[in-house]
């Protein structure tokens, strides 16, 4: 719940420090004394848009804090465990509006983005007020808010989960439909390219000894004499290298029995003569195979050629031609099995879609049973809210099976009759404001235990109510602040009497500047501002009495 908050120049307010307790807090004050204000600084720490118009005059920046106690918040506790905020069961948020500047967050002195505050907020503080009347409207807010007060997230997550592995598989149904029509195409462009590569059979590792072949086959004269010249050196009987090393080996044999340390030198000796006769032997078996082939290195150039064409066409090295092939059969064969594949994923696609609809089935199933209670509950509330003979109901209509959604299939819209006798009609076409107001506190109070929120603030959900219809509101409020902390801004006596703590909000100004204040109210003080709220100015001992009667009463 929300422990404290502090507010320095922000509007009218200079500096603002409070201290919130459990239950129903009651936050009043004359017209335009700036009650508002409080709700407007709370919107502004859980991610509201700046307006840099709300920034005190003269001051360059305003600045927010809120601390929350997180023992009844659970997920906003796991959230903040998510995203690396947590510390322990508080919650410090701060918010800073820079004049000149860009405005910054920061969540238990981290900063963080104003997007991930409204995610924060939605788990922490839920607002009613007029424009939550407008949400309540909507078809899409009516299905939420019934899910909610049935309880069964279990059913909306299966829901979700099956619709949305269903629209993945049209999806890639839908792909390969697409293909399908250019398969024919495609199919002959691959033949043509396969024909092509088929036709040349290239091997792997072949360019690389045609290439080292054709290299041979171009140079073998100039190969042919050069191996003639070092073979004729190295050979020659008298003046070659092989008769030089045999006769330093016969002679140095004989010096190393003169004398052992010679041995060594001897054993390098006699090894070297033995390698210039392998590498002689070598050269010649070599050079014996040398000759010059015009019409092999013409057909090794035109094999060349062919191959690196293709290579060119392809944009890529000629090596990989044998890996293309392999590529361009397999997307062959696939489409080529495209007609099998087709129809396992149109069978997937039934499957997933009847798993779908038998989601949104138990679903609905769900939900009727939840709009029964909900229809009682909230129809119960309209009769202790001045509505008499007032009706509350849930039309479930179902979708065409081609309009289900993750959502389910059904069209949600609540009916209400205000009055006896007349017919149910959708909620937007037949409330006045201040029915829509009663209305919309009993859907509030109905649904507000189903959500694990544990502070709710009502802004002004009185308007257009007095009397004991008033007193009623009060009392449901009362009510909701047994198990929520409940801030409820009001202009009404008979709400703000029954509340357990009580804020006043007052303006001054010494002519130059104005500033509003809120300060909490101990007994007597609150008695003072319950007389003001029920006589005006002129405030007497019996209305003094009245209001002592009515906070005692409640």
């Amino acid at each position: 719940m929300l422990q404290h908050i502090q507010v320095r120049d922000l509007v009218i307010v200079r500096e603002l420090s409070l201290e919130l307790a459990s239950g129903m807090t009651a936050l009043t004050g004359e017209t335009g004394a700036g009650k508002s204000i409080l709700i407007d600084a709370l919107g502004l720490v859980l991610g509201n848009k700046v307006d840099k118009g709300m920034i005190r005059s003269g001051r360059d920046q305003a600045e927010i804090n809120a601390e929350f106690d997180l023992e009844d918040a659970p997920e906003a506790k796991q959230w903040l465990q998510e995203n690396a905020l947590d510390s322990e069961d508080e919650c410090i948020i701060r918010r800073l509006l820079v004049r000149h500047g860009r405005s910054r967050a920061f969540v238990n002195n981290r900063p963080v983005p104003a997007s991930l505050l409204v995610e924060l907020g939605n788990r922490l503080v839920s607002l009613h007020g007029q424009h939550e009347h407008q949400l309540m409207m909507k078809s899409n807010a009516q299905r939420s808010l019934l899910d909610a007060y049935a309880g069964h997230r279990q059913l909306v997550l299966r829901m979700r989960e099956a619709y949305r592995s269903y629209r993945l598989k049209e999806q890639q149904l839908q792909e390969l439909q697409r293909q399908s029509l250019d398969r024919a195409q495609r199919l002959d462009f691959l033949q043509f390219q396969i024909g092509e590569l088929e036709q040349l059979q290239l091997q792997p590792g072949e360019l690389d000894k045609l290439t080292a072949k054709q290299r041979q086959l171009a140079n073998a004269e100039q190969l042919g004499e050069d191996l003639a010249t070092l073979i004729g050196q190295l050979f020659d009987d008298e003046h070659g290298s092989q008769a030089g090393l045999a006769r330093a080996c016969v002679l140095l044999e004989r010096l190393s029995g003169l004398d052992g340390q010679l041995l060594p030198a001897a054993e390098l000796l006699d090894s070297a003569r033995i390698q210039v006769e392998e590498a002689l032997s070598l050269l010649q078996d070599y050079a014996s195979q040398i000759e010059a082939n015009p019409q092999m290195l013409e057909e090794i150039d035109q094999r060349l050629g062919v191959i690196h064409e293709l290579a060119r066409k392809h944009r890529i090295c000629g090596e990989e031609l044998p890996e293309l092939l392999e590529k361009l059969q397999s997307e062959q064969d696939a489409l080529n099995n495209a007609d099998i594949t087709l129809a396992q994923l149109e069978q997937e696609a039934r499957d997933l879609k009847q798993a779908s609809l038998g989601a949104a089935e138990k679903l609905s199933a769900s939900r009727a049973s939840a709009a029964a209670r909900l229809e009682k509950a909230i129809t119960g509330s309209m009769q202790e809210l001045g509505m008499k003979g007032g009706k509350f109901s849930v039309l479930m209509q179902p979708l065409p099976e081609e309009q289900f959604s993750a959502n389910g299939a059904d069209q949600i819209t609540f009916m209400v009759s205000t009055n006896p006798g007349q017919p149910l009609a959708p909620l937007a076409k037949v409330a006045s404001g201040g029915e829509l107001s009663r209305i919309s506190l009993a859907i509030q109070v109905a649904t507000a235990n189903c959500s694990r929120i544990p502070t709710l603030i009502f802004d002004e959900v009185d308007v257009g109510i007095g009397g004991a219809v008033a007193e009623t509101v009060g009392r449901l409020l009362q009510r909701l602040g047994a198990g929520n902390q409940v801030l409820c801004v009001t202009h009404l006596p008979q709400v703000a009497s029954q509340a357990q703590q009580h804020l006043r909000v007052s303006k001054s100004t010494d002519g130059k500047t104005t500033e509003t204040q809120i300060v909490p109210l101990d007994q007597e003080q609150r008695v003072e501002e319950v007389a003001r709220m029920l006589g005006g100015v002129e405030i007497t001992e019996q209305t003094l009495a009245h209001a002592r009667e009515m906070i005692s009463r409640d």
